[in-house]
Parts: structure tokens; C-alpha cells; sequence
């Protein structure tokens, strides 16, 4: 329970933050649309830069708006009885028109609420950092009534106008080392992703999911770093983690994607079934996260290239797997419409000993899939091999227009 009070000095200084905004406009904001009878949900890791995207959507409006960041120490204790506090506001201004919650996922019953105020006619914008809540309430509650879309740190387009940098070799380079989040980015305060780490185990995971076993859990993440890049099964963790169960290794695993630190890609098979059961290999949400909890003193310079190039086009789709038939690997298989569409080598710097594996894995996964034209994203390598009717285009990353390729 708070009070009215309570709820209206946090909107005001919340509306105060809106206005003193001076943020870099977000590529994603070009591409939403605020619907009639639709809520649009935007999901993505915490600091990814939600709130600033809903600050520059806010700004493009023309009809009077409220907005409210749940996750706020003044609101820890909303509850769903709470929201009649909200719509007392609400109702004291008529000319409001649009509503944006920002974290509204804290509230247990929220959806109930949006289902509401669709139905009063207001267009509702929400985010939330936890796909799995998101999800399985809006499939509940929201069913045919909301538009979702997946916001991210920041790409490398988005990396070098941020730093005003120009796309080359040398942006590139940093980009890799420092990643994407943008309160990282302004300070440089290595602090800032560590504690974002913390958050995102105990607040959104351990306490979330009132987890005993927290040391398994970490142990757990500090496998997926150390294997980023390289196929992993809920046996072999199982065993080294040291747990009884794969059942656990899986749902720990779950815990880790729905609030977007990894992503476990599949590997491409025609059986959904075999799918489900072969190894799936994994890439961490950001490389500035990533050496943030790395130990290590090695550079894993291969795994971080593969990294950024997976983040560029999971950016475009969720349609992505990899391709592996008798030992011959090649990285990304992009479909669309579940649909082979684009396949993909992350190579970061081809020479004599790798060059033979990487070029007939993808000339493996061409065959395969009847395709004729493949590439081979590098460092600063431009080629182009002609296999028959089959051509390789080598291109360096800074010079690769992801979405260009995708449509």
C-alpha cells in the first residue's frame, strides 16, 4: 500500500527526468507504433536504455500523456489494490490520452489493469526486463492485444553515433572491449556492470524465484562465460557444476535467458524433437558484461568477435540457429518466416590454419540448404571465393550492413 502522496511526488520528479532528457535517439524508436487496442511491450536486459526509449517515445507525441516507473524505491510496495490511486489521477485530467509504465512487471496483476485501460480506450506503452514474466502473463491476460519488440545495448551503428566515431576498424576494436551499455558508456565506471550483475542474479533471479542454492546458480553463469561462443548440454554442466539433476542445469539456464544476460542458440535440424536434444551454444548479452564477470586473463578474442556478430543479428530476428552435420560447423543459419535466409561465418581473422574449416563449413551449410552466396564477417578482411556456382563474400564487420542483408 502507498499513498496518493507518495505516487504523485514520484510522477512529478519522473516527469521532471522526461523533460531534462537529452539522450541518443535509439534505432528501435523508429521502428514503434502506438496502436489503438493494442498495448506495446518493450522487453530487454535492466540499463539497456528502456526509460530513455520511452523518454524519446514520449517526445514524438502530440496527446497529453502519464508516465510511471514502477521500479522506484518510493513504489517498492505498489500493489495491484494501488492502481485505483493511479486512476484517480488518470480521471482528473481528461485530456490524457496515452499511458506509459515503465517495469510495470513488479506489480503482481498488472495485466489485468492494461486490459482495462485498453478497454477505456487509452494506448498503453509498457516495459519490462524479464521476458519469461512478460510473456506468460500477456499470453494469459493480453492475448491478441499487444505488439512486442526487443530493445538491446547499444549496436556498433549505434556505438559509433553515440561516440561520434566513425564505422572502422579502429571504433571496432573498442566496441568489442567495452560493449554497448550506455551508463557504462558515459562513465566508464566499471562499477556500473557489476552492479547490474548483482541485480540481475539476486533481484530478478534468486529473489525472484526464491533460490537456496545461489552458489550453483553462479557457477552456472561462470560456465556460460567461459564457454561463450561453444556448445553446451544440461549433462556435462550437471556434472561439473555438481548437481543431481539436468532438470535443475535447465531451469537455472532459463532463469539466465529470461532476464537476457544469455542467449542459447539451437542447432538447425529439420526435428523439433532432435533439436531439444542436441547441444546449444551460447553468447552472453553484452562484452563490456562479459569481461565484467570474466575472470580470465586471457583476451578470447575469437569468442568476443563471434559475440558481437550473433548480437547484430539476433538485433534482426529470433530465427536464428546454428549448422553442424558431421563435424562441418558454419555459425548462423538466419531464417526467415522459418526459412533459411542468410548464412553466416564470424571469423575474426582468416588465415592459413583456419581458412580451409571455415570456408567448407559454410560450403557445407550452402549445399544443404540449396543457398549460393555466403559470408564470412572478419576483423578488416575483404575477399571473395568462388566455389562452382557458390560464392563466399569475406567482409569486414564495420563494413557489414546487417539489416541491408536481412531484407
Amino acid at each position: 500500500m502507498i499513498k496518493i502522496s507518495d505516487l504523485e511526488e514520484v510522477i512529478s520528479l519522473q516527469r521532471k527526468r522526461i523533460d531534462e532528457d537529452r539522450s541518443y535517439p535509439r534505432m528501435l524508436l523508429r521502428k514503434l507504433s502506438i496502436l489503438r487496442d493494442f498495448a506495446l511491450i518493450i522487453t530487454g536486459i535492466r540499463r539497456c536504455g528502456k526509460s530513455t526509449l520511452l523518454f524519446q517515445l514520449i517526445k514524438e507525441q502530440d496527446d497529453k500523456w502519464l508516465f510511471v516507473n514502477f521500479d522506484t524505491p518510493k513504489l517498492f510496495n505498489f500493489e495491484f489494490s494501488d492502481f485505483r490511486l493511479l486512476d484517480m489521477m488518470i480521471a482528473a485530467d481528461k485530456e490524457i490520452k496515452l499511458l506509459f509504465f515503465d517495469e510495470i512487471q513488479v506489480v503482481k496483476g498488472w495485466e489485468v489493469y492494461v486490459h482495462g485501460k485498453l478497454d477505456e480506450g487509452y494506448k498503453v506503452v509498457i516495459t519490462g526486463s524479464n521476458a519469461s514474466l512478460m510473456s506468460r502473463e500477456l499470453g494469459t491476460k493480453l492475448t491478441g492485444r499487444h505488439l512486442s519488440q526487443e530493445l538491446f545495448p547499444f549496436s556498433f551503428k549505434e556505438f559509433c553515433g553515440y561516440k561520434s566515431l566513425p564505422a572502422c576498424k579502429e571504433s571496432l576494436l573498442e566496441f568489442e572491449e567495452t560493449g554497448g551499455f550506455p551508463q557504462f558508456l558515459a562513465t566508464g565506471n566499471q562499477e556500473i556492470l557489476q552492479e547490474l550483475v548483482n541485480d540481475l542474479l539476486y533481484r530478478d533471479i534468486i529473489v525472484r524465484h526464491n533460490l537456496r542454492d545461489d552458489k550453483s546458480l553462479k557457477r552456472i553463469l561462470m560456465l556460460m562465460v567461459s564457454n561463450m561462443g561453444n556448445p553446451i548440454s544440461a549433462n556435462k554442466l550437471k556434472q561439473i557444476v555438481g548437481l543431481k539433476s539436468s532438470t535443475t542445469v535447465l531451469e537455472y539456464l532459463s532463469f539466465l535467458e529470461q532476464v537476457y544476460m544469455i542467449y542459447l542458440l539451437p542447432k538447425f535440424t529439420y526435428s523439433y524433437k532432435a533439436q531439444m536434444v542436441n547441444p546449444r551454444k551460447v553468447y552472453f548479452i553484452d562484452n563490456g558484461l562479459y569481461a565484467a564477470i570474466n575472470p580470465s586473463i586471457m583476451k578470447n578474442l575469437g569468442q568476443k568477435f563471434e559475440n558481437l556478430v550473433f548480437w547484430e543479428l539476433r538485433r534482426l530476428t529470433s530465427q536464428l540457429y546454428y549448422y553442424n552435420e558431421n563435424g562441418v560447423e558454419c555459425d548462423f543459419v538466419v531464417c526467415r518466416e522459418n526459412k533459411p535466409h542468410l548464412l553466416i561465418q564470424a571469423c575474426r581473422e582468416l588465415h592459413h590454419d583456419n581458412m580451409e574449416r571455415e570456408q567448407d563449413g559454410l560450403l557445407h551449410a550452402m549445399n544443404f540448404f540449396g543457398m549460393k552466396k555466403g559470408w564470412i564477417v572478419t576483423l578488416d578482411q575483404t575477399d571473395k571465393i568462388v566455389a562452382g556456382d557458390k560464392t563466399i563474400e569475406v567482409m569486414p564487420f564495420h563494413r557489414v550492413d546487417f539489416e541491408q542483408l536481412w531484407e
